[in-house]
């Protein structure tokens, strides 16, 4: 059936973005600011609402749960689709709720981020909004 298979792709694509992030996150310097001294500042300055993380750690586990839950939206609806995809369909609200966070993360990706994680969102959402189209249907 090609609505699983849409909706599997999308997916990958994210499950994909999220592994890629959390592996630049922790085993790359591509989020380290390209001034050495801000990341400097950023390691001894906390944000207004604790003293007890840094500015830096927060940065770092900002982009590691927003990897985890990139990965966490792939593995769930890779799975269901790929093996319940029956329950796709009886439990439509699922997919209204994946609809709207691949929504969400678009309009962060037009607002906030770069090219490619907006050209692999975009990809995702229009997967997965066909997907879920031809399971309505």
């Amino acid at each position: 059936m090609l609505a699983p298979a849409l909706i599997i792709a999308s997916s990958a694509i994210v499950l994909l973005l999220g592994s890629l992030h959390l592996l630049y996150t922790f085993a790359s310097d591509k989020f380290q600011p390209r001034d050495p001294a801000l990341a400097e500042r950023m390691r001894q300055v906390s944000p207004v609402i604790s003293r007890q993380t840094s500015l830096w750690r927060a940065w770092v586990g900002f982009n590691a749960s927003h990897s985890l839950g990139a990965m966490l939206f792939g593995l769930i609806y890779g799975y269901l689709a790929w093996l319940h995809p029956a329950l796709l369909l009886e439990a439509r609200g699922l997919l209204l709720i994946g609809l709207g966070f691949l929504a969400s993360l678009w309009v962060l990706a037009i607002r906030y981020w770069f090219r490619i994680p907006l050209a692999g969102i975009s990809l995702a959402l229009v997967l997965f909004s066909a997907g879920t189209l031809l399971l309505f249907s």
